[in-house]
């Protein structure tokens, strides 16, 4: 065990189970809270400029002790990150998440690594996630931005059902600098509207949720 696992175990007063975070399963797809075992995977697939300019949160370089403070914070704060991985074999392939702030509207995020653009992952795991914030957790909207110089991102979106909502900066570690940003917005009655009548795409993907640790 790790200096930083103990330090958790003694905050968290017991084992370090993940038991109360949901496992998401989607068609293609496991997503999962990540666990200190899963560091030197998401250092491979986190450690890649392309992706860590086009998110909020990670730096570069991204080092070990980078993903285990990501891990840490993942069992001790009410927001909830995900590992996607592959159904057939476990492969890491990216993160989701959202964030639960304490006033306003949750929102989520995600990245993938970057050999596996264009696949589709990206829409489908970030479907779960809206999913289960409009199903599980009572959300009215969920809200998430994307870079102007990421169009794919915007399209991920998009096919969500998120609707254009103006646009901000955001802060990103690995340029330690604020970039324009394309806000975006999806509500209860629109997400509900998509799953029922217009998207039966939206309905086929819909996650199964499972509490605790998957085997």
């Amino acid at each position: 065990m790790t200096a930083l696992e103990t330090e958790l175990e003694g905050r968290l007063g017991g084992d370090l189970k993940e038991s109360s975070i949901p496992v998401l399963e989607t068609e293609r797809l496991v997503l999962r809270a990540p666990r200190f075992e899963d560091v030197p995977s998401i250092v491979v697939v986190a450690n890649d400029r392309r992706v860590a300019e086009m998110t909020a949160n990670l730096p570069h370089p991204y080092a070990a002790k980078d993903a285990e403070k990501w891990i840490a914070n993942a069992w001790a704060s009410p927001d909830h990150p995900f590992l996607i991985t592959l159904k057939t074999n476990g492969a890491l392939v990216g993160a989701t998440g959202f964030v639960m702030p304490e006033f306003g509207d949750p929102e989520i995020g995600y990245w993938l690594a970057a050999e596996h653009w264009g696949r589709g992952y990206a829409t489908e795991a970030a479907r779960a996630v809206v999913d289960h914030l409009f199903s599980d957790r009572g959300a009215e909207a969920v809200v998430t931005w994307a870079r102007v110089v990421n169009p794919a991102s915007r399209r991920v979106v998009e096919k969500c059902g998120f609707q254009w909502n103006g646009v901000g900066l955001a802060r990103l570690k690995a340029l330690a600098s604020s970039v324009p940003v394309d806000k975006f917005r999806l509500e209860r009655t629109v997400w509900a509207s998509l799953k029922a009548w217009r998207d039966p795409i939206l309905r086929r993907t819909a996650p199964k949720v499972v509490i605790g640790d998957r085997a």
